[in-house]
């Protein structure tokens, strides 16, 4: 097959006529088209664009930056907007500058966005700029970003009766195309009519990928006959409002409607033949979701006009087109109308055909009877519409075995979507190293007010974060509180963006309120939300200072990760405190006892802003690493606790779950290190080992067939899940890409939300023969022909399980265990994977289920886990899963020009793992024999043989013999008891092991130097400078706010005094033993006396009956991890579960599960 000819850069060169583009990159594409054509018909002019970022429409700015230089040779400026409002009114502005008689072009043609709560807020300049007009040559479009099922926003939103009210004409694309073509139009229509135009932009159009027409002949615009009043309907030079008002309702709206007719906007697709009985009218989305509920039921064009269905696409609807709406009603029994959220085009249809001649049944929010029909909450879908409309063809035009059959299985998908569950979930989470991470944290007896921003996460995390606000409104919730509540004090987040926009009037207001409100102004110096874009104005910490002292904030205290850089460089107000962020705990308890209104200053860097600023070499990147000696930890999670990061990963043991950092992941926070335990250190001038893949010569394509491609008669449609961050994005892009380069059509919608900050992302692709044939792109339940799980945990989500099809959708998953965020806060959170392996064949069935490791496969073949979700598409490819040939797939990854090579590889190695898959399975074993950690023991003779030797290096063979000794008099107890059970064997030995190796002072200096250590370090790293230690000796006696032991950092002479330490592990446990006088130390050797109690009581008890009882008490002692307080305070938990176990064992009772936790 012949490819096309494509580069990335055809979609802003205006003499390419099809391009392969976003929603987003289709809008500066459109202003670019609208300033040549305006060329072309002997105008000057230019364009203007303001507006304030957010989902749907919140990578528009982005892609005005990467145009930059186009945009400037087309005269189009980009001025991003502090908030909406103003944006807007520097749009009406744009519109101005001829009519002072100041212009230096023809006209300005001018682009607002925002999202529908923008809208909102916006809505008094939107009045006010449509009553005053637009310019002859210029024109304005607001683009509405609404996000109907509240994916990415904090309340779901619908925003034309919002433009209905400002009487602004909308019109609603139904895809990529549309919002070029009524871009197009809308200015036309603008500059007749003298309104701005509002064009809607859903995730199904401004977020979805695909090709597109953009010959600048392709539209021929219409200037409607229209008798003008005096002075016309563009923007004057005058101050006459009721002058304004009565153009804008006598003129302006039927000049708009006029100009609609004339173009022909809204019109008939079907015509249903001459004896069409049922008439379906839809717009934007819900045509596309019509059109394919009418694929599904088997009716195109032919079908539709012999069965007698008329199709009614509108484009504008508001004003309302009267004529063509009545002529598409005339001679109908019935009126179908499709329209998501409030209705607005079934009432306008019920008043205009009130009262006329043979008037059809209108049904959609609700049915014939009343009932409700189409939902207005939330979105619709596809089945339900396919079901709606199949029903009436029944009851209406008559019996059909077909449609029966398709409503029959569509209503069974239906069903299954309702039974189908979660069966595990990955919420979006902060960032690894994230400033939030630290600064949502309140003192115990406080609570902190949510608000817009990354930071809105903490209101789902255990931090006493609560509730949130409209943009703009933060902390004014508690001044309407405080009079009438028994709290004194409250906490308030504030982004640094949502202070810049609107935030800074809240705290004016509790100012003039007298509230006892400490505003946390969050300053990450990025809108990390939205992708990371700078502020607009510069704003500094020391501006922020300067600008609340000015409003009469008398108490101000900056908080910082790195409080030195401010010495001597900044002047901030007088008064104002600094500290580190070690002491933010304390300095919040001083704050919360101010009177009035105080402000925090935390000043941290967004860790994805540093991580991609570090890329290109603009931000400080510190030579060191935190590491942590795997046995020195006790898997307690107080690490995970002090920094709820996300790089803080399980490392699964010999001697229980422990913790490890990602490095690839870790974004040099280092806050983890003040987790309460001796394992971390700090790796100054560490060189992380670079793997090297383990392909070798071998050809990946040795042997391996070129599969049949997917057929594409009825189309193709996929689901690709998987992590924010992780590439997921990327196969969709590369897959619709290669479907544009062999001339087939493409559509692709991103669902991320809040995935970027590691939650679940959804991709949905289909690829159809041409692109007129592509319709919906989300995929219904049951439709999918292919899911690529690239995340196991996100490939249970109901939404992925659902689209499935038994039988026919074949299932990739990977089933690499990635831990949500919840482990963080959870030292014991586990993975359900069988239960999610068996949802998925469940959903599937057995033989179109293929579970494969590409995460592991991917970091041995290449050196880098990036490579696994290009595994998993060259599986899938191999197996007849995709419509796309190999080579377009490899020419989309050359365009794509990221890491061309490995993901090319990756590719062809996917093919060969599904086809040879022991091949590839032997190759990754015998490049992992190098691990330096063994494996797990797999029987019990290994697990106490294991235990044994590592006592007899802990003290000596005396004290490994007297653990043998007791783990062999219960084995033979539980042999005679429970004949060929060793449950409570292998529990007592992994726990006995456990009190009896205690961690004290000699322990851990023998863990740094007996080389096991120094082999972890060099598995990980190819070389380093010095390593530094963090410990709490309590001789320091340092204590933070909560009284508990702070740690100290130590050098590089702490492994001589390891080495001496650990030679006097022979005082442990004599009169000389300094150490074992301390409280732990006496409560340590308590815990053992008293388990060696238990295990007697279990040995005198053991029968059948008590065998599970039995066995959960003697995994107590896995519940007491940790050091210091964090380990007495998991004894006492500890203590509370073996009372209730001893009785449970004492009274014959079978239930009590057997505990599981590290060692």
């Amino acid at each position: 097959m012949t490819l096309h000819d494509v580069t990335l850069n055809d979609k802003f060169d205006l003499t390419k006529e099809r391009i392969f583009v976003s929603g987003a990159q289709a809008i500066v594409r459109m202003l670019l088209m609208q300033r040549e054509r305006d060329r072309r018909a002997g105008l000057n002019t230019a364009g203007f664009v303001s507006g304030y970022r957010g989902s749907p429409i919140g990578g528009l700015d982005q892609q005005l930056w990467k145009a930059k230089k186009q945009l400037q040779a087309s005269n189009v400026i980009f001025q991003p907007g502090l908030n909406e409002e103003l944006a807007a009114t520097a749009c009406w502005g744009s519109q101005q500058t001829e009519i002072l008689g100041e212009g230096k072009y023809d006209g300005v043609f001018g682009v607002w966005y925002g999202k529908g709560p923008g809208v909102d807020r916006s809505g008094d300049v939107f009045r006010h700029a449509n009553h005053a007009g637009s310019s002859k040559h210029g024109g304005v479009l607001a683009l509405m970003g609404d996000d109907h099922t509240a994916e990415s926003s904090t309340v779901a939103n619908a925003s034309e009766f919002a433009f209905v009210d400002a009487m602004i004409p909308i019109l609603n694309p139904a895809g990529v195309q549309e919002l070029i073509d009524y871009g197009l139009y809308g200015y036309a229509l603008s500059r007749f009519a003298g309104t701005w135009t509002a064009i809607k932009c859903v995730k199904d159009n401004i977020e979805s990928t695909a090709a597109v027409d953009v010959s600048l002949e392709r539209l021929n615009i219409v200037t409607p006959e229209f008798e003008m009043p005096p002075g016309g309907l563009n923007i004057r030079n005058e101050i006459n409002m009721l002058g304004q008002e009565a153009r804008l309702y006598d003129f302006k709206r039927a000049a708009a409607a006029a100009f609609v007719q004339a173009n022909n906007l809204n019109r008939i697709i079907y015509s249903g033949g001459s004896k069409a009985k049922i008439g379906i009218v839809t717009l934007g989305k819900s045509y596309l979701d019509t059109r394919q509920a009418l694929d599904d039921l088997g009716i195109d064009e032919a079908r539709a006009n012999q069965l007698g269905i008329r199709l009614f696409k509108v484009a504008c609807p508001w004003p309302f087109d009267v004529e063509h709406m009545r002529e598409f009603a005339r001679g109908l029994d019935m009126v179908i109308v499709v329209e998501e959220k409030r209705s607005l085009i079934e009432v306008q249809l019920r008043e205009n055909l009130y009262g006329t001649a043979n008037q059809p049944e209108i049904i959609g929010k609700v049915d014939e009877k009343g009932g409700r029909l189409f939902a207005p909450t939330a979105a619709l879908d596809p089945n339900e519409i396919a079901i709606a409309i199949g029903e009436r063809i029944l009851r209406i035009i008559g019996p059909s075995e077909e449609i029966a059959a398709h409503v029959s299985r569509l209503r069974q998908f239906q069903a299954m979507l309702a039974d189908t569950q979660d069966v595990s979930g990955r919420t979006p989470y902060f960032c690894s190293g994230c400033p939030h991470n630290t600064s949502t944290n309140v003192p115990e007896g406080s609570i902190a007010g949510g608000g817009i921003g990354c930071h809105f996460m903490a209101t789902w995390m255990d931090r006493s974060n609560v509730g949130f606000t409209a943009m703009g409104g933060e902390g004014a919730q508690f001044i309407g509180q405080a009079p009438f509540s028994s709290r004194e004090h409250f906490f308030q987040n504030l982004g640094d963006g949502t202070y810049n926009h609107s935030g800074s009037m809240a705290i004016r207001f509790a100012r003039a309120s007298g509230a006892n409100i400490t505003y946390k102004i969050l300053y990450n110096d990025a809108v990390a939300m939205t992708g990371g874009q700078p502020h607009e104005g510069d704003l500094t910490v020391d501006m922020i200072a300067d600008q609340v002292r000015a409003e009469g904030v008398q108490r101000i205290a900056v908080v910082s990760d790195e409080p030195e850089k401010y010495a001597g460089a900044v002047n901030f107000p007088q008064g104002t405190t600094i500290n580190h962020r070690d002491d933010l705990d304390q300095v919040q308890r001083e704050l919360r006892e101010v009177k009035g209104v105080s402000v925090l200053l935390y000043d941290q860097t967004c860790a994805a802003e540093k991580r991609r600023r570090r890329k290109r070499g603009t931000f400080p990147d510190p030579d060191k690493r935190v590491f942590i000696n795997e046995l020195v930890c006790e898997g307690c999670g107080d690490c995970g606790v002090k920094s709820n990061c996300v790089s803080v990963q399980p490392q699964e043991t010999e001697f229980g779950r422990k913790r490890r950092i990602d490095q690839s992941s870790c974004n040099k926070d280092f806050s983890c290190v003040n987790g309460f335990c001796p394992s971390f250190v700090t790796v100054h001038g560490a060189k992380l080992k670079k793997a090297k893949g383990a392909t070798g010569a071998n050809d990946p394509l040795e042997g391996v067939p070129e599969p049949k491609l997917y057929d594409l008669a009825r189309g193709w449609s996929a689901v690709v899940d998987g992590i924010g961050g992780t590439g997921v994005v990327t196969i969709g892009a590369i897959v619709g890409m290669a479907a544009h380069l062999e001339g087939k059509g493409a559509g692709i919608i991103d669902m991320a939300g809040l995935a970027q900050k590691g939650g679940a992302v959804f991709t949905h692709l289909r690829v159809a023969g041409t692109p007129e044939d592509i319709h919906a792109i989300r995929v219904s339940a049951g439709e999918a022909d292919l899911v690529l799980g690239c995340d196991l945990v996100v490939s249970g989500a109901k939404k992925v399980l659902a689209a499935a099809r038994e039988g026919h959708t074949l299932f990739m998953a990977n089933t690499a265990e990635v831990m949500p965020g919840d482990f963080a806060r959870s030292a014991d959170f586990s993975l359900p994977t069988e239960r999610l392996k068996k949802a998925i064949r469940a959903a599937v069935g057995e033989d179109r289920a293929h579970f494969f490791d590409a995460t592991r496969t991917a970091s041995v073949l290449f050196g880098n886990s990036v490579g696994a979700n290009m595994l998993m598409l060259g599986m899938a490819y191999q197996l007849g899963g995709l419509p796309v040939s190999a080579e377009a797939i490899e020419k989309a990854i050359g365009l794509n020009g990221q890491a061309v090579s490995m993901n090319v590889s990756a590719f062809r190695w996917g093919r060969r793992a599904a086809h040879d898959a022991d091949f590839v399975s032997r190759l990754v074993a015998k490049s992992s024999n190098g691990d330096v950690r063994q494996p797990v023991s797999q029987t019990l003779d290994e697990v106490i043989d294991r235990r044994a030797t590592f006592l007899a290096s802990y003290q000596n063979q005396a004290y490994a013999e007297r653990y043998r000794s007791r783990i062999a008099r219960l084995r033979s107890k539980e042999e005679k008891a429970v004949p060929g059970s060793t449950t409570v064997t292998e529990a007592a030995a992994r726990n006995l092991f456990k009190l009896m190796a205690i961690k004290d002072e000699y322990e851990v200096a023998r863990l740094y130097t007996d080389g096991s250590f120094r082999r972890q370090l060099n598995a990980e790293f190819e070389s380093f400078d010095r390593l530094e230690f963090h410990l709490a000796p309590p001789v320091l006696g340092r204590r933070d706010a909560a009284g508990h032991p702070r740690k100290s950092s130590f050098g590089p002479w702490m492994m001589s005094a390891f080495r001496l330490l650990a030679r006097m592990r022979g005082l442990r446990g004599t009169v000389f033993d300094l150490f074992g006088r301390t409280e732990e130390r006496r409560m340590e050797r308590r815990l053992l006396t008293e388990y060696e109690g238990d295990l007697d009581r279990i040995e005198a008890l053991l029968s059948p009956e008590r065998a599970d009882a039995a066995a959960a008490l003697a995994s107590v002692p896995a519940l007491i991890r940790g050091y210091g307080h964090i380990k007495e305070a998991n004894a006492e938990k500890a203590a509370q579960e073996r009372a209730r176990l001893v009785r449970r064992l004492e009274d014959g009772d079978r239930a009590g599960p057997v505990l599981k936790a590290a060692e």
